[in-house]
């Protein structure tokens, strides 16, 4: 086979690959436009002849307290605190390792990347533990103290390998102008940081978004219920499920991901790029 029919045979793969993976979504964006008793039926049709969008109303309205709103709205105020959180702990804590001298430097940040290696798993029920004797059970505390406490030990290398990226000049001019340390990190480091401060907020919000079984585990009045544990509640294997108000509801929840990740793409990437190339 010549190389031009070896690029056909990998593009046709690729193409075949392709559309295996995207077909479960395809199937979810053709289903919230269908009637209930179309989604499962034997006649499958991408399209349906009976296209609607009262899926959409009766799903943002099924629960009979709460708007589909609220729900989306515990999940955003979540989300935001834990960027924040997330986004300045990470940044310190990676300044502190990338340009500040102190003992047992080197010790601290073996012990920050051994936790990387660690499943979520082994840590689930001792946190669990933790945070029921200290009275965080069914509240947001335990997603939100840790994001402030520098935890995520993949978004501190990540850091650090972008701000060892930088210049150590522009520390020396700043020290010599009469800017502290505090002033270099502020002013020099935060705005060259751009990039990968941007990944690590899109990181967050992803993993924090589709955070199901941590939220499962904390979370277990409705009033706080998120989006995941919302979308959970809906599915009853003692009753039927009304299909197409969930996946229309399920559809609206993809949206925020999708849109962010399109949107801040560009500093998504470069953020990345920068930071495994530096150091």
């Amino acid at each position: 086979m010549n190389e031009k029919g070896k690029k056909i045979v990998n593009h046709l793969i690729l193409i075949a690959g392709s559309f295996i993976m995207l077909f479960p979504m395809v199937w979810l964006i053709s289903s919230a436009f269908k009637p209930g008793t179309e989604i499962f039926g034997s006649d499958f049709k991408l399209i349906s002849e009976n296209f609607t969008l009262q899926n959409f109303i009766d799903g943002w309205f099924i629960n009979p307290t709460h708007s589909f709103g609220y729900f989306l709205k515990n999940t955003f105020i979540l989300v935001g605190v834990v960027i924040v959180g997330t986004v300045i702990s990470s940044a310190l804590t990676a300044f502190a390792f990338a340009r500040l001298h102190f003992k047992g430097k080197g010790i601290l940040f073996i012990f920050m990347l051994a936790t990387m290696m660690l499943p979520a798993q082994v840590t689930l029920i001792p946190k669990y533990i933790m945070f029921s004797n200290i009275g965080w059970i069914d509240s947001y505390l335990p997603f939100i103290v840790p994001a402030f406490c520098a935890v995520n030990g993949f978004h501190i290398f990540l850091m650090v390998q972008f701000i060892r990226g930088i210049p150590k000049d522009l520390d020396e001019a700043a020290y010599i102008d009469g800017c502290s340390t505090f002033g270099i990190f502020l002013k020099i480091i935060m705005p060259l940081c751009k990039p990968v401060l941007f990944s690590i907020a899109i990181f967050t919000f992803i993993w924090t978004w589709d955070d199901y079984i941590n939220q499962l585990i904390y979370i277990s009045s409705v009033d706080k219920f998120t989006v995941s544990l919302f979308l959970r509640s809906l599915i009853d294997s003692t009753s039927s499920v009304a299909w197409g108000p969930l996946l229309a509801n399920t559809l609206i929840s993809l949206l925020p991901s999708i849109i962010l990740f399109f949107i801040a793409q560009p500093y998504f990437v470069e953020g990345i790029a920068t930071s495994g190339l530096k150091g």
